[in-house]
């Protein structure tokens, strides 16, 4: 479960929080019979209920990105979240986002090579430009090889840059929570954990022989 308490339907005062339940929930109590639509259990929207000012926040942000005053091309930007999600390890963000290119018609097998981007040929030198442009935004904290930014503003303009920016660190910064808070896909064990030697082992030997 998520490591914050979840806001039950019959706690909400807030008018607009009631009104995302009612969105993504019906008239269910989604602490109660948690799901939605796309498999998800549905409880990062019940911990974030938490702090209404916070939720609403953070759906302001969902709908400045699918807004469709939007320069961006949805498809490199749902690359860009995608790749986000998986740079940071996020199953929930990935999973999602991957939803999303299937469902702006992205074939299948470049949702597959995501992870692999760097190797594949299937993705176009403008798609290659924003995932190298995601993985130096994720992976190296914004340092940008001018090279990369070189082929960006061969194709996007300052304002379709600026705006992939943001959702992708926006993204990013999600991802990040998610894992933290430990919702929906994201509530699982840490992998890295030391695995037990045999019974007879001593750890003295260990340090006189090495590994």
């Amino acid at each position: 479960m998520p490591r914050l308490r979840q806001i039950p339907r019959g706690e909400v005062a807030d008018k607009g929080t009631l009104k995302l339940y009612d969105l993504l929930f019906g008239d269910r109590d989604p602490v109660a019979q948690p799901g939605t639509a796309t498999g998800t259990r549905g409880d990062w929207w019940t911990v974030f209920a938490g702090s209404p000012d916070v939720l609403r926040h953070a759906a302001q942000g969902f709908a400045l990105y699918r807004d469709p005053a939007r320069k961006i091309d949805p498809v490199l930007r749902e690359l860009a979240q995608t790749r986000a999600g998986w740079t940071r390890s996020s199953q929930f963000v990935f999973s999602q986002h991957c939803k999303s290119l299937r469902g702006l018609g992205v074939a299948e097998e470049k949702i597959a090579a995501v992870p692999h981007w760097q190797v594949s040929t299937v993705f176009d030198a403008q798609e290659r430009a924003v995932l190298a442009y995601a993985d130096g935004l994720v992976l190296d904290g914004g340092r940008i090889a001018d090279g990369v930014f070189a082929a960006l503003k061969a194709f996007l303009t300052d304002e379709q840059i600026l705006e992939l920016t943001y959702i992708t660190c926006l993204y990013e910064m999600h991802a990040v929570m998610s894992r933290a808070l430990r919702t929906e896909f994201d509530d699982r064990d840490e992998p890295v954990v030391e695995v037990a030697a045999p019974e007879d082992f001593k750890a003295r030997d260990f340090m006189d022989t090495g590994r």
